[in-house]
């Protein structure tokens, strides 16, 4: 652009001597300023852009919230439904506009409209202003109304923010649980594959039948393709977190750095209730209650009366072809409706079951609330017992007698199928053990998004 700008006034200096000198040297001022802010600002994204895809190869937990705030498509939705009820506030909280009516009467076809000024011309004019005045305090329950709606909008941006949060922490760990799942396919593969080549070595040397040496092929082959299923399970992950973060274009580059939290003693004493009654889904619930009971007041009050105001001007000429009265004349009308076919029985009927809505919708968010803080926290309990089973004895065990196999079957204690048998439950006991850690996490960070207050971060 700031090229084609200096382009123009080459140009524009050929053909027809313009701009003057110091004109050109004005617009090239220009020109060079915004080169110099189109390089700053591509510069800018370059370098955010780098910085994103830095912290996706390492990307703990807190980056990701990060991420979340600043790309998560449902925030930017809840958001613009925030500045929508803020623009419904303005709506509501507008005033009536007057209505200008300007009118012209009395013009004879036959004498025309005659000489003169306007003020002279042959026929009558009114000018008229008109102003409804609400009654029944209107104007303040609309605002109250659009007020408790904006809250409400304003409530359903954080507890969008908290789902978003527990997703995304959902799917971290499951992509943690992916690489850790590819980390012990890999290991227990290199480890079969190593053990073919050893068996091979001593079915040459004429120690072992061959086969033995189908029997560990077999198992490297199961091995190898077990690693190739984890791989495809971790690049899913890694498609799912980048949809949450709304990074789909560096999915691949996500690799999660933080480890498995540690088990954790849930306090006794909280107050189920009072934590739901604070969430910010509850919250919105009960602020549409209000917005609804206020429509249902805004709905009897169109019963009160309103009243339309009106001043007119009018003026006629006192020459030419009207001969009846002279100058100018001002009046002034009031106009009432007269309710005699619509009592708005159903404007009323339909805001008192729209309230009853909002009271049935406030009580089963407050029961979800609750439910889910008791399912949340049942998870947690249940997760961490098995995450503790497994640190203590399951997997201590699966390894010492995976060890011990290894030991006797070196020395030809035990035969090749109790070696495999051995390898097979330490790897399964391995993922199930991580399976059980990552279900700890995700249950953990259910627990604390559903007990979540509202501004708690």
């Amino acid at each position: 652009m700031a090229a084609s700008l200096r382009g123009l006034v080459r140009v524009c200096d050929r053909t027809v001597g313009w701009p003057k000198p110091g004109t050109r040297r004005v617009l090239a001022a220009l020109a060079t300023l915004l080169s110099a802010l189109i390089a700053c600002s591509w510069a800018r994204a370059a370098n955010e852009e780098l910085a994103s895809q830095s912290a996706l190869d390492r990307l703990t937990l807190h980056d990701a919230e990060r991420l979340l705030r600043d790309h998560n498509r449902d925030l930017k939705a809840a958001e613009r439904a925030v500045e929508s009820s803020r623009a419904a506030l303005l709506s509501a909280g507008a005033r009536q506009n007057p209505n200008l009516t300007m009118q012209t009467s009395n013009i004879n076809p036959h004498v025309g409209i005659g000489a003169g000024g306007l003020q002279d011309k042959a026929f009558d004019t009114q000018l008229r202003v008109d102003y409804l005045l609400e009654r029944g305090g209107k104007r303040d329950l609309r605002i109250a109304s659009a007020s408790a709606l904006e809250r409400a909008s304003a409530y359903d941006t954080r507890d969008t923010l908290r789902n978003q949060r527990a997703a995304m922490a959902a799917s971290y760990y499951d992509l943690l649980l992916a690489q850790e799942r590819v980390r012990i396919t890999h290991e227990s593969a290199e480890l079969f594959a190593g053990s073919l080549s050893a068996s091979r070595r001593r079915l040459a040397a004429g120690d072992i039948a061959a086969s033995d040496v189908d029997r560990m092929a077999v198992d490297a082959l199961r091995a190898r393709s077990d690693e190739e299923v984890a791989a495809v399970d971790r690049l899913h992950a890694q498609v799912n977190l980048g949809g949450i973060l709304g990074l789909e274009r560096y999915a691949e580059k996500i690799v999660a750095a933080d480890g498995w939290p540690e088990p954790q003693t849930l306090p006794s004493d909280l107050d189920l209730d009072a934590v739901a009654e604070s969430r910010a889904d509850v919250k919105a619930a009960r602020e549409r209650v209000e917005a609804a009971s206020r429509a249902r007041e805004l709905a009897r009050s169109q019963r009160t009366r309103d009243v339309t105001v009106a001043v007119t001007y009018d003026h006629w000429p006192t020459n030419g072809a009207n001969l009846q009265g002279t100058g100018n004349s001002y009046g002034f009308s009031v106009s009432i409706p007269l309710f005699l076919g619509n009592h708005f029985d159903g404007d009323i009927a339909k805001a008192e079951v729209d309230w009853g809505t909002a009271l049935d919708a406030l009580e089963k968010t407050a029961a979800l609330a609750r439910a889910d803080l008791v399912r949340s926290r049942l998870d947690l309990e249940s997760a961490g017992s098995r995450v503790t089973r497994y640190d203590q004895e399951l997997l201590a065990s699966a390894k010492r007698a995976a060890d011990a196999q290894e030991f006797a079957y070196e020395r030809g204690a035990i035969g090749l199928l109790d070696l495999l048998d051995a390898r097979r439950t330490l790897r399964s006991v391995q993922l199930d053990a991580t399976a059980a850690r990552a279900d700890y996490a995700k249950a953990l960070a259910a627990w604390r998004q559903a007990r979540a207050l509202d501004g708690e971060e």
